[in-house]
């Protein structure tokens, strides 16, 4: 016998569906069954209901059945589904993930679905194995074998940390004009000239530019960063050599700073980078004089995350670099009004890591003291 079942709300009930119904994201089934519950709340009959909700007889019909011999969480929720069977039992997926995290066939690159699938159905007794069911198994446990990442893993030993620390506790002093703290690198740069010229944007379109390209060799740019004030310096020169280091630390000494007393320049460990290169370009004298007022702190080896001018050279490649610069006359004026304008914007890289976060984050990796502290 089909039962009709009679849907009457209480006020609370009703405007709790309105509150539904008026706005956020929800489900389109339990919208519906909001819908439904009013209408039928409201009198309307059931074909009228299908009608215009646009849903089928039965589902109305176990919507008020639900609410009647239920409540109304129970009217609008989901019940589950009982699906098809999963087809590969608990062991089978533990040799999925395993052979996913294996090393890939003779002859390929990666796994792919396919050739999971295939290397399953050669382990297992299945006579055949959908990608969709690899894919899916995969998921719940997290695994892409088909991608990879690539980073720079570090030895973290004793010379590690004490120059992880050094560099830390320079960032952390508080500002000394006659001490200050100048970060320096360098980074390589091809100057690319057009083929044809560029079609400009214009309303509707975007700009288009050729595909082909020509090379009008390389340039290099040493990059200058004060750690306490919105100063950097950026140097455009042809090569990276000692000399050219070494230049670069004479004008920091005696061009930028000539007032202060002692520059502490945190830099990498590129070969160049040393105190004989200043004895290498000019006579002794002059090199000891520049020395005199240099203090050079090493990052780690595999850390140049730790040198802060890093971010800032990557500031500068997305404002500035991020395009086809044509001739080294170009490059040194297209990156001075970027460090003028970045200077007179007062703009500043905001360090917030520090000897106490690394000692919390990275004690694991610390070297073990061969003895305790008194």
């Amino acid at each position: 016998m089909n039962i009709r079942y009679r849907v009457t709300l209480t006020q609370c009930e009703r405007n709790e569906l309105g509150v539904l119904l008026s706005g956020g994201k929800h489900p389109a089934r339990r919208l519906k069954r909001a819908q439904i519950l009013l209408a039928a709340d409201a009198g309307v009959s059931d074909e009228d209901i299908v009608a215009s909700i646009g849903v089928g007889g039965s589902t109305v019909y176990r919507t008020k059945r639900r609410f009647v011999e239920g409540n109304l969480d129970l009217a609008l929720s989901e019940q589950p589904r009982p699906g098809a069977e999963r087809k590969l039992t608990g062991k089978e997926e533990a040799l999925l993930v395993a052979t996913a995290c294996s090393s890939p066939p003779a002859g390929r690159a990666r796994w792919t679905l396919h050739l999971l699938a295939d290397a399953l159905v050669r382990l297992t007794a299945h006579e055949s194995l959908s990608r969709e069911t690899v894919r899916r198994r995969l998921a719940e446990n997290k695994l892409k074998p088909w991608r990879k990442d690539m980073w720079c893993i570090p030895q973290v030993d004793a010379d590690y940390v004490a120059r992880m620390e050094d560099v830390l506790d320079l960032y952390a002093e508080a500002p000394d004009p006659k001490r200050p703290v100048v970060c320096f690198d360098e980074s390589p740069i091809q100057l690319i000239g057009e083929t044809r010229l560029p079609i400009p944007a214009k309303p509707g379109r975007i700009e288009r530019y050729d595909c082909e390209y020509r090379r009008n060799g390389t340039a290099n740019l040493f990059v200058f960063l004060d750690v306490n004030r919105p100063w950097r310096k950026v140097k455009v020169t042809e090569r990276r050599a000692a000399e050219d280091f070494a230049i670069c630390m004479r004008d920091l000494a005696e061009v930028h700073y000539p007032e202060a007393e002692r520059i502490r320049v945190v830099l990498d460990n590129l070969s160049t980078h040393s105190l004989g290169a200043l004895y290498q370009t000019f006579p002794a004298d002059e090199a000891r004089r520049v020395l005199r007022r240099l203090e050079f702190h090493y990052v780690p080896k595999h850390a140049s995350w730790l040198n802060m001018v890093e971010i800032e050279i990557g500031v500068l490649a997305s404002q500035c670099l991020d395009r086809r610069i044509e001739s080294y006359a170009r490059l040194v004026t297209e990156t001075a009004a970027w460090e003028k304008r970045r200077n007179a914007e007062f703009a500043r890289i905001k360090w917030i890591f520090t000897t106490k976060k690394a000692r919390a984050k990275m004690g694991r990796a610390y070297p073990k003291p061969a003895c305790a502290s008194a």
